[in-house]
């Protein structure tokens, strides 16, 4: 059966969100690419189309600092990207002026664009009409002014469609000092659970190392949990894909997030996916 390789570009304004974007599009497959020069983009496609089997899933992070006239042509090659057997989609995220500059003045990054004469204002006013073209042409179009990292990376599983014909289950591990994620349908807690970090030799590894594993597994009340988690999930997931349901997240949490809650999502992810196809993990405190 031949293979259709499946091309998301993503680009938007500098500091939206866009390696966050890639990242979350690297958890479902995608051979992932930051910052190609739109100029190349014809030439990647010829090597796409010549191994669709090994470009299967690809993701291209394109930005402003190509040439104007090369981003340009983008919007025109998404629309014949089809003629030559690659389906090419658009996704470009953004945020409002306020929410990039109080970012760049926390993380001390400095705008591609700013030079002496273009402070950082300018830039993005000038890097928004740069890319203006590709946003009217996106497929979708994220803002992500008042979205935090975990709700980016969940909204843009669903722009790909990692739920279309399978549910996905969303497994998350946090550390409750930091407060519960957003957008979670189930929270289990495992605080009354044996703490390895009490253990001078565990302390600093997590809880996908095999030297904590094999600790909490000593545990009768780690299998225990494991267990009965695993149990009420095989009981009730299934109503959730009877009624279509795209996504189904489940947090566990500990104290500090980086041992009991990260052992029981592995251990948990690597037994539902024996019956679902689509199995995320992210560990929001050790990831």
């Amino acid at each position: 059966m031949s293979v259709t390789p499946r091309v998301i570009i993503v680009t938007g304004l500098s500091g939206g969100g866009k390696s966050t974007a890639l990242n979350a599009l690297e958890d479902l497959g995608y051979y992932c690419t930051d910052n190609l020069p739109a100029a190349l983009l014809p030439e990647f496609a010829r090597q796409i189309h010549a191994a669709p089997e090994r470009y299967a899933h690809v993701a291209l992070g394109i930005d402003a600092r190509s040439r104007g006239s090369d981003l340009g042509e983008i919007p025109g090659w998404v629309d014949r990207a089809p003629e030559v057997g690659i389906e090419c989609q658009l996704l470009f995220v953004t945020a409002d002026v306020r929410t990039l500059v109080q970012r760049f003045s926390e993380t001390r990054r400095r705008h591609p664009l700013t030079t002496d004469q273009r402070p950082l204002p300018a830039a993005i006013e000038h890097e928004t009409a740069l890319l203006e073209p590709l946003r009217r042409r996106a497929d979708w179009v994220l803002d992500t002014s008042d979205t935090n990292i975990h709700q980016l990376r969940r909204q843009v599983w669903k722009c790909a469609g990692a739920g279309d014909e399978e549910m996905t289950l969303v497994l998350e591990s946090f550390a409750f000092k930091r407060g519960v994620p957003q957008d979670v349908d189930f929270v289990f807690d495992a605080r009354n659970l044996p703490n390895p970090h009490w253990v001078a030799s565990l302390r600093d590894l997590t809880g996908r190392d095999a030297d904590v594993a094999e600790w909490l597994e000593q545990e009768p009340e780690v299998n225990q949990m494991a267990d009965d988690i695993l149990g009420f999930l095989n009981r009730w997931l299934p109503g959730f894909r009877s009624v279509q349901r795209s996504y189904v997240t489940i947090g566990i949490g500990c104290t500090g997030g980086r041992h009991r809650s990260v052992y029981l999502v592995e251990r948990l992810a690597a037994a539902l996916r024996e019956q679902w196809p689509q199995v995320l993990v992210h560990h929001r405190e050790a990831g």
